[in-house]
């Protein structure tokens, strides 16, 4: 999902650059909101962008894109009257990593300020940065208009029972499931062949035979590699423990580090800039290769654990203590969904399309209560290992009722109690802001007709 996300926003960006090139319309300001300017520019890049997202408009692009803007023009022009800033640490940790994986994608920074217009980085990064910026200080002013939505259960109740049952939204289907997970074991001869190509880099370095950037472009399995192992500005949070232990130990960016060992394999850090609790390094990652060998052992060990809980020797939740899997072992096996932007996100429930690539298709055919088969599948790390799972419980798709999806409910009444508050308070703005609209721009069926003041 985020990768989508990132994917859709660069294409977006490499738009908005072509839009900033034709040069064939002459700019204009077509709104005038408090003492902000809304030019024809912004509709044109706007529209650009929603049209590369594939995003359909209900109406005329040209009346619903300068009221969307002079929206959040109400929203900032509050905020300065509120003191109602952004976080600066989030804003820029968002960029920064919107920037790598932007870098990413386009290959190289070079090929990214190639696709931006010729400009650098700096700049991109700055232009990011301002919108974000004004995203988050719009989210948290919204916040602070809404403010605490308290319901009762009756008032879920009454909106159930009053909206047609055809409007109801339909719930997609979802599972629980507990996994058991074996890694497959790593000879230690093939981990010191990898520890010594990556002491032999470190040399390379030092003898001034190879730039690390180089050495991380040839070799390096992150996929910063195209960007020669160059991760960003990362705070801690935001790295792996070992990582982050081993980056901020650095001090001399011509020094490189000890091999460092994370869950996603072994690396070697360079440091390129510290700068208080946020650091930009560059590293170079090798990841062990698991034979068939070892695969097939961990299937073995698996495939004994399957036949003693059919067996009934143990339970699957006892057998859960063999799991190689810190993060479900201690929860009797039970996965937690942990993507944020889900709407069930915190929970155990998962969508089909939110498991792990090559469970959906194993889960998709069994019954509730099975437990699989032994199976390969790559874990969040991408690393290879070998899992049975049982299936918990699953709902089917269906029309959301009180009885199973009271929740999903709630949220309705509350994110319809939240339009109402902005709806009431928009329209109150309107009175007490100046705001004039440009003939050409005016003849228009707007959201908010309190756009368009009688003379």
């Amino acid at each position: 999902m985020i990768k989508k996300i990132f994917f859709t926003v660069i294409i977006s960006l490499f738009a908005f650059q072509a839009v900033m090139a034709q040069k064939n319309v002459i700019d204009e300001i077509i709104w005038v909101v408090g003492e902000e300017a809304i030019l024809r520019s912004d509709v044109e890049n706007y529209r650009m962008m929603m049209q590369n997202e594939n995003i359909r408009f209900e109406g005329d692009p040209y009346c619903i894109i300068p009221e969307q803007i002079a929206l959040q023009k109400l929203y900032l022009s509050q905020a300065k009257i509120d003191s109602i800033d952004a976080d600066e640490s989030v804003v820029i940790r968002q960029v920064d990593y919107w920037a790598n994986y932007a870098i990413q994608n386009a290959g190289s920074k070079e090929k990214l300020e190639e696709y931006m217009g010729g400009k650098k980085l700096s700049e991109i990064k700055e232009e990011r940065k301002r919108r974000v910026r004004e995203e988050q200080i719009e989210f948290e002013m919204k916040k602070k208009i809404v403010g605490d939505i308290k319901l009762r259960p009756s008032d879920v109740t009454k909106y159930f029972n009053q909206i047609s049952k055809d409007s109801l939204p339909m719930i997609p289907t979802t599972v629980e499931v507990a996994v058991i997970m074996m890694e497959p074991q790593i000879p230690l001869e093939d981990i010191d062949a990898i520890k010594a190509r990556l002491r032999s880099y470190t040399e390379m370095v030092n003898n001034g035979e190879a730039t690390f950037d180089f050495l991380a472009i040839r070799y390096s399995e992150d996929p910063s590699s195209t960007n020669g192992g160059e991760i960003g500005m990362m705070s801690k949070i935001n790295m792996a423990p070992e990582y982050a232990t081993a980056a901020f130990a650095l001090n001399d960016p011509n020094r490189i580090s000890n091999i460092v060992q994370t869950e996603y394999g072994f690396h070697i850090i360079q440091l390129i800039e510290k700068r208080g609790d946020r650091i930009n390094t560059r590293h170079i990652l090798l990841r062990p290769q698991v034979s068939e060998q070892e695969i097939n052992k961990a299937i073995d060990r698996l495939d004994t654990l399957y036949t003693a809980i059919l067996e009934e020797k143990l339970t699957f939740e006892e057998a859960t203590y063999f799991s190689s899997d810190k993060d479900t072992r201690n929860n009797n096996g039970l996965m937690v969904n942990q993507d944020e932007e889900s709407r069930n996100g915190g929970t155990s429930k998962f969508e089909m399309e939110e498991l792990p690539q090559g469970m959906g298709v194993i889960i998709d055919k069994m019954e509730v209560g099975e437990i699989s088969k032994p199976f390969r599948m790559k874990n969040i790390h991408q690393n290879e290992v070998v899992v049975i799972v049982k299936l918990k419980s699953r709902t089917n798709v269906h029309q959301a009722n009180l009885q199973d999806d009271y929740q999903e409910l709630k949220a309705l009444v509350e994110n319809q109690k939240r339009e109402e508050i902005l709806k009431e308070w928009i329209v109150s703005k309107q009175k007490s802001t100046f705001i004039r609209i440009s003939d050409d721009w005016c003849d228009c069926d707007f959201r908010f007709p309190g756009w368009k003041k009688e003379e």
